[in-house]
């Protein structure tokens, strides 16, 4: 990781053109500089707007609204969030009387000017930060979708602060030179740290599948382990990106060897090995379990059942690392009293999981919505605010700048174990899974048609053989005449038989329910132009994501509960963007951040996007690169 030091830039620091802010070297190796120093770069005869957000806050937000309007590559904006945090926080303690150490940049200033010491910090500090911000954000969204939005918030938010981005050098001793410095000095190292970035991002991957057009029925597969591209005639991102139709483009085969934050850089992309997923033929069990599991999830997202269960912490939540053994909490630890009933129809909440989670409210993609939920909790927090529950009290500035490091170099370093992972092992999607294995036949009654021995299990009521029996009129299976002997799901039906065209001229479609369908062309609960993200399985990024998200929420406020003891997130009604749903309101409850992660993870199950297998695994690899960032961004604000 490339540091410049104060020594090193010692010789490098003219004073300003205006030969007003020129600094000198103390014994104890900061620099002192004059109040003047200030007005580089701030606009004169400009009154800043009040604000009650931090200026860090403020930076996060707009990071955040340039995710939204880009093409939502989770890798990447792991990534931008990283280093606008890190930015950040070598401005902010450059300015500190007892200075942490600097990511990119290294630096130490107090002002000659002792009286009003307080005020001088806290506007150098807004400075700095602003132009470090800055920087790095018009960098890396200037080429951007939505570049034109995303440019124009960031000179709008310089300028409500009285900031000039005209403003570029970066050899002085002001605020606002130091800024740019802290950008350019981070641009330049990141360019060198695996991601591809002058190449757009762009990795090497070639499949060993052919592509499965998903307007067919059916699938072809070299090996039913590995991942299978989609080709899409019309495809969008989630955010409602257009794509090139053709097939799905890998995003991030390299990112496995980006440099992180704490975890150790592995040689061969892989920093953390989750192990080997399940195989079709070696685990076949195991493997046909997790796949009647999706099966059945997707079975119980139909609308016109009504049955009400408890969503709520008292019967959900609370369960060990890598599993769902939880039974919920007894008690909230906030009130002292049991957490009240939260009740819906499975598959109202179901639905609402499976969106909420899918790529955040806002489609701010699984990184960007961990901020938001940490910025969230934030807000629930009332002072004093103490890191990690102890220790002195804190202001809201450093609050978030501490918060934005250590969790933003998790999330970071999740995506870099998660996709570590995903480039080694290449490992299949349910869609493929279960259209090969309906393909095949059945693999419970050997004396029956179509049998193979890796073919779906039969499951009463769930997965049948189509029989003339089955398909009669008034039968189960009456839709499916025409496709006696073959394997039947009872699925969403969703938008395999929809045109996805139709429902973007008309709006949300409405809700599909739940059906008999063919195996061989399963669809999961997403919309038919996007269906699965481009790139494998195994694990999840969601789940490692979030559990990331989750650890450091956990040690950074020193509480395992949302604030209160509940975190909550309401849906309205007919407020899903999949179909017409939920047929009430919805609230979505979490007790703990490891309960959400939890949530975030099994989301993608309910969503048909993973296997559970996917989903343990990545909370478990999370779970550690929460932990190891904790420890590292403690170390940094250290000063070691």
């Amino acid at each position: 990781m490339l540091v410049i030091s104060l020594t090193l830039l010692a010789g490098l620091l003219p004073a300003c053109a205006s030969g007003e802010n020129s600094g000198t070297r103390t014994p104890d190796g900061t620099v002192t500089i004059e109040a003047s120093a200030l007005l580089v770069g701030v606009v004169e005869d400009c009154e800043p707007v009040d604000d009650p957000r931090s200026v860090a806050r403020r930076w996060n937000e707009a990071t955040l609204n340039a995710i939204r309007r880009d093409f939502p590559a989770p890798t990447v904006h792991a990534r931008n969030l990283f280093h606008v945090s890190t930015a950040m926080w070598d401005a902010w303690t450059a300015y500190d009387a007892d200075p942490g150490s600097g990511m990119f940049v290294d630096e130490a200033y107090q002002f000659v000017d002792q009286t009003a010491n307080d005020h001088l910090v806290d506007r150098a500090r807004e400075i700095a930060m602003s132009f470090a911000a800055y920087r790095v954000l018009a960098h890396r969204y200037s080429a951007a979708d939505g570049a034109p939005a995303s440019i124009a918030e960031f000179d709008t938010a310089m300028r409500l602060m009285c900031l000039s981005p005209d403003e570029v050098s970066t050899k002085g001793t002001s605020p606002a030179e130091l800024g740019n410095r802290i950008a350019a000095t981070t641009i330049e190292a990141a360019l060198d740290d695996g991601s591809n970035e002058d190449g757009g991002y762009v990795g090497v991957y070639e499949s060993v599948n052919p592509g499965l057009a998903i307007g067919d029925s059916g699938t072809s597969m070299v090996d039913p382990n590995r991942w299978q591209p989609l080709v899409f005639e019309f495809a969008t991102t989630q955010n409602g990106i257009i794509v090139e139709a053709g097939p799905q483009t890998y995003v991030g085969p390299h990112w496995g060897s980006v440099t992180p934050f704490a975890l150790d850089l592995d040689s061969d992309g892989l920093p953390i090995d989750p192990g080997p997923p399940l195989y079709l033929e070696a685990n076949y069990d195991e493997f046909a379990a997790a796949v009647v599991e999706v099966l059945d999830a997707s079975a119980r997202l139909d609308p016109f059942d009504t049955n009400a269960i408890d969503v709520g912490p008292a019967s959900r939540g609370n369960s060990s690392l890598g599993t769902n053994d939880g039974s919920g909490h007894p008690v909230n630890p906030s009130t002292g009293e049991p957490y009240e009933p939260n009740l819906a129809s499975e598959a109202d909440w179901a639905r609402v999981v499976a969106e909420f989670w899918a790529d955040g409210p806002e489609s701010e993609t699984p990184p960007g919505h961990w901020n938001t939920l940490a910025n969230e909790a934030s807000d629930a927090f009332q002072t004093p605010l103490k890191i990690a529950g102890e220790g002195p009290e804190v202001d809201r500035l450093e609050w978030d700048v501490r918060l934005y490091l250590a969790l933003n170099g998790a999330l970071h370093d999740a995506a870099i174990a998660a996709w570590g992972a995903k480039a080694t092992y290449d490992y299949s999607r349910p869609i493929s899974m279960i259209r090969y294995m309906g393909g095949l036949g059945q693999s419970s009654d050997a004396a029956t048609e179509p049998y193979h021995e890796h073919g779906l299990p039969l499951v009463e009521g769930l997965i049948e053989v189509v029989t003339a029996q089955s398909s009669a009129p008034g039968e189960q299976h009456e839709r499916l005449a025409d496709h006696i002997g073959e394997i039947a799901v009872r699925t969403w039906t969703g938008e395999s038989i929809r045109s996805p065209i139709a429902t973007m001229a008309f709006g949300i479609a409405p809700a599909a329910g739940v059906d008999w369908i063919r195996a061989v062309d399963w669809m999961p609960y997403q919309r038919i132009s996007f269906v699965t993200p481009a790139f494998p399985g195994y694990v999840s990024g969601h789940s490692t994501f979030s559990r990331a998200g989750a650890e450091v929420l956990t040690a950074f406020t020193g509480d395992a509960f949302f604030p209160g003891g509940l975190g909550e997130h309401d849906f309205e009604r007919d407020s899903l963007r999949h179909e017409l749903g939920p047929t009430q309101t919805v609230t979505l409850q979490w007790a703990t951040y490891r309960d959400a992660a939890d949530e975030a993870g099994r989301s993608r199950i309910w969503g048909g996007i993973h296997v559970e297998v996917d989903d343990v695994a990545g909370r478990v690899m999370g779970e550690r690169c929460g932990r190891l960032a904790w420890q590292r961004a403690l170390a940094i604000w250290a000063g070691r």
